[in-house]
């Protein structure tokens, strides 16, 4: 077995403020997402599609989940005598004495064992997109050109640019990409159309040199300094364009969805197709029962997994293994996540419910309508909604919620803790 010429760094230390309860124990990359299946799992089945088998992950916040989701990297194919997955945490030793200070400072603070491999390419990613990519073109194409960084980018509508780095590319290639004429980090006015993406293919001399020169910075991202001071320096970068679907999940909205393209006859995301894999082990997913579907259940366009039962009525959601839903239930256009327990009558619409929480009967969240109707209602995990709780459209509720502090009625869009 030829020694792996390509080392992938998946950046996932972050909590997305965004999203709310869902990551208030969970880094965003760890975030259960399709019915069975995390955020990173995306990135890590998209690099064992592309034979790149030498990764590390870059986590900070919140770390647990991550960790026991990953293992040994076998769901992966990940272990080896050239493969396999390094988790890479915030250190203390004679020079580092604080936190990554952003995604540059976490590649920057593992120089070593970067060096260690003494890579050909180094490609960066980002741990909380949803997309399918063979990275093998990007690769090739990076090399073609000689680059000294190569950026995947994709057209995005100009109402949505701000949120973004947006690049600005020639024609040099048509449909698969051109040099970087102009990028700007989340402006108001980007002068570009082609988003970041955050997928990014560096020459390895050149990559240590930038970093080392961003320390005498006040800002260590990517996107917001590495990219526009490469740019200063008249490097060699190119865009490399990407036309299939991109998921980002950083805003409850957004997440939502993402998890509802999974649905249709015809649906943007194919998890079969795309050849995603998990790890089976984490929560015990491979030792789940069938899902059991009642003689009187109703289930249109849904994702049912392993271990739920269903007796009521589900339309346009997904429920993780271990969800129950009782007779008379309906629940609609909804992500119930892993172990929820849905009482008699409870009627549910455009919901997020974090793991392991129970819901008593008559408990109605997300009915309203009115000016509402774009807005997720999310129940962090470990909760016991008491029966007859009613809640509109936009609520959050923390996990873990103190029993004597439910009230009957919740105004949509308040938040209780």
């Amino acid at each position: 077995m030829l020694k792996p010429t390509t080392l992938a760094m998946i950046l996932a230390g972050g909590r997305a403020d965004e999203l709310n309860v869902l990551t208030y124990y969970r880094p965003k990359a760890a975030v259960p997402f399709g019915g069975f299946a995390r955020v990173i799992d995306f990135a890590l089945s998209n690099l064992m599609n592309s034979g790149i088998e030498q990764i590390a992950i870059l986590s900070q916040y919140r770390s647990y989940s991550l960790i026991n989701h990953i293992g040994t990297g076998a769901a992966w194919d990940m272990i080896g005598r050239y493969r396999g997955v390094s988790i890479l945490p915030p250190f203390i030793d004679s020079e580092q004495q604080d936190w990554y200070r952003g995604s540059a400072d976490s590649v920057y603070k593992n120089l070593d064992f970067v060096q260690y491999h003494r890579p050909e390419e180094i490609l960066i990613l980002s741990g909380d997109h949803i997309y399918q990519m063979d990275y093998r073109d990007v690769i090739a194409y990076h090399h073609e050109k000689d680059a000294d960084l190569t950026v995947v980018c994709k057209r995005v509508e100009k109402a949505r640019a701000s949120r973004f780095g947006m690049a600005h590319l020639d024609h040099e290639d048509g449909d698969r990409g051109g040099k970087l004429t102009n990028y700007q980090e989340k402006s108001e006015n980007p002068e570009g159309e082609w988003s970041s993406l955050t997928v990014l293919c560096f020459k390895p001399e050149v990559l240590y040199r930038v970093l080392e020169e961003n320390q005498a910075d006040e800002s260590f991202e990517f996107g917001h300094d590495i990219i526009p001071r490469l740019m200063r320096q008249g490097s060699r970068i190119y865009g490399y364009k990407f036309n299939g679907y991109w998921g980002y999940t950083r805003t409850v909205l957004e997440y939502w969805k993402a998890n509802m393209d999974l649905l249709g006859d015809q649906p943007l995301i194919d998890l079969e197709r795309w050849g995603i894999r998990t790890n089976l082990d984490h929560r015990g997913l491979r030792d789940y029962q069938p899902a059991l579907i009642g003689k009187n259940a109703d289930v249109r366009n849904s994702l049912i997994y392993n271990g739920c039962a269903v007796e009521g009525k589900v339309v346009n959601s997904i429920l993780f293994p271990g969800v129950h839903v009782s007779p008379g239930a309906v629940v609609e256009n909804s992500v119930i996540f892993f172990s929820n327990v849905i009482g008699r009558n409870c009627r549910f619409d455009k919901m997020i419910s974090d793991v392991n929480t129970i819901y008593e009967d008559d408990v109605q969240i997300g009915i309203d309508h009115g000016d509402s109707k774009k807005q997720i209602a999310v129940v962090g995990w470990n909760n016991r909604v008491p029966a007859g709780t009613k809640m509109g459209r936009g609520v959050t509720i923390s996990p873990e919620l103190d029993r004597d502090k439910w009230p009957g009625l919740l105004e949509a869009g308040r938040v209780l803790r």
